[in-house]
């Protein structure tokens, strides 16, 4: 028995989870689970990057306590774009920033002043978008930052959560990649770009590739934990990239689905695509593992009805979301429609007031019960996959007749089948679990356990169950997808 620790972060909670495995079917337990909240102070809005790997060390811990010897290595993914600064001493500058915070506002006119943002996209293969690192940086450099001028070295959230680990500075391929600042077609910096916008050379230190081993635990990690010489592995320390490989697709060109609080949809591809088409349906290139590029668009995902949840629960009504995929199959279908990217629903707050104003303002029917307000932010997500997937169809010249899902979203029966019906192709949804599952492959390819990714994707297939949801209703979603067209002006 051989067991790998999977570190994985999200920007509300993190865990720490063992994949055991025989090297013939892979289990996950989970060894601990911690809150990941942001704290807004004077200065800005922040993560406690402190606190969560204080959190690590004690999900590490667990794991030697009840596995031991067993333990082959240790892999993080995290969130994107989020950095920290460290000095030439390896000392963290302050506390990292969280992508959220409103530093970024006016960046975007700021950058495209000095460098226009197509061609941005023609160097980096990333459009503009509030949560971009590049923004964030240039927000540093406009308020004169302390800690800018005194940097040597940005690490990602990942890579700087490996170093304390590890001891060993290094900036991981697949999360750099959405920087808009890296090269997708060669893997490394645009020091082109990071030169026109100003920001210090000097800070962009060597990239690895995904299935890096960094070394073992300090020697001081390893007496907190319990065990010493543990490889720390550089993976896929995006989650993104960490959950498509861990969806079983097979083949070039597979169309995946990355289903949790943001929606990702795209094409596992071996080039980037950078056209102007591209460009225009605001699509993105990252990077993958074995030298694969992500060809993705972000959608808004279940952070509309997660948000919905929590204002009801505030409201002193809590219902699961077992209950709400319930309460939404059993409202009536196509009542009314809402641009889930449309950046009302981008921050925290009343999402269900939210939905009914943008209903009203459309001149639709207003829905006023909570299946009927579920029914319509889940039809409208389901519509918008569909206007990704067309635009996906026509920048690939390729007509997809299946799409790889995972995630936790998944677990949401209704969404996963409003999806099949509102593409008109067969969904297949597993793992649930697909970040810890790439996580963990990507560390037993690189201690030498599995061969590569392909033989990674067998044992996830082999290990977990999966749900298989076809079409239906071709002529009701067609029209419903017709008049979703007009309301949100596609």
């Amino acid at each position: 028995m051989s067991v790998f620790l999977a570190i994985d972060l999200g920007a509300g909670s993190g865990r720490v989870i063992a994949g055991v495995t025989d090297l013939n079917t892979l289990s996950l337990e989970e060894i601990h689970r911690f809150d990941n909240p942001g704290t807004d102070l004077p200065g800005g809005s922040y993560w406690n990057i402190l606190g969560l790997f204080r959190d690590i060390l004690e999900g590490l811990r667990r794991g030697v306590e009840k596995y031991g010897k067993d333990i082959r290595a240790i892999g993080i993914d995290t969130w994107a774009v989020d950095f920290g600064l460290l000095d030439e001493h390896g000392r963290l500058l302050g506390m990292p920033h969280q992508y959220r915070d409103p530093r970024h506002e006016g960046m975007p006119e700021l950058m495209h002043a000095l460098l226009p943002e197509s061609e941005i996209y023609a160097r980096t293969g990333i459009t503009t978008n509030f949560y971009n690192t590049s923004l964030h940086l240039m927000a540093e450099k406009k308020l004169g930052s302390p800690a800018l001028a005194a940097a040597d070295r940005l690490l990602f959230i990942p890579d700087l959560l490996a170093y304390w680990l590890s001891g060993v500075m290094a900036v991981e391929r697949t999360n750099a990649s959405t920087s808009q600042l890296v090269d997708p077609a060669t893997g490394e910096w645009s020091l082109e770009t990071i030169e026109a916008l100003g920001l210090p050379a000097k800070i962009f230190d060597k990239i690895v590739p995904p299935g890096t081993i960094l070394g073992p635990i300090r020697k001081e990690v390893a007496r907190e934990i319990g065990m010493e010489g543990i490889p720390v592995v550089a993976g896929a320390t995006h989650d993104t990239a960490a959950a498509v490989a861990g969806i079983p697709m097979e083949g070039e060109d597979a169309l995946w689905l990355s289903s949790g609080t943001w929606s990702i949809m795209g094409l596992e591809t071996r080039e980037p695509i950078r056209t102007q088409e591209a460009f225009a349906a605001r699509c993105c290139n990252e990077l993958g593992v074995e030298g694969t590029v992500r060809f993705l668009k972000n959608i808004a995902g279940l952070w509309l009805i997660q948000e919905c949840k929590r204002q009801w629960t505030l409201d002193g009504e809590a219902i699961s979301y077992g209950e709400m995929a319930k309460l939404a199959e059993a409202a009536p279908a196509f009542s009314a429609f809402i641009d889930p990217d449309d950046p009302i629903f981008a921050a925290p707050g009343d999402m269900p007031e939210k939905i009914r104003a943008w209903c009203e303002r459309s001149g639709q029917a207003v829905p006023i019960d909570k299946g009927t307000i579920l029914r319509v932010a889940s039809e409208s997500l389901a519509l918008k996959y569909r206007v990704v997937f067309e635009n996906f169809c026509k920048l690939s010249g390729k007509r997809f007749t299946r799409l790889h899902a995972g995630g936790g979203g998944i677990q949401n029966a209704f969404l996963a089948q409003a999806t099949a019906d509102a593409l008109g192709i067969e969904v297949i949804a597993g793992p649930i679990e697909a970040t810890s599952c790439g996580n963990i492959v990507v560390q037993m390819i690189a201690t030498g356990n599995l061969p590569d990714l392909a033989a990674g994707r067998a044992l996830i297939r082999r290990s977990f169950d999966f749900q298989v949801y076809q079409a239906r209703n071709g002529d009701q979603w067609q029209q419903a997808y017709d008049r979703f067209k007009s309301v949100i002006g596609g």
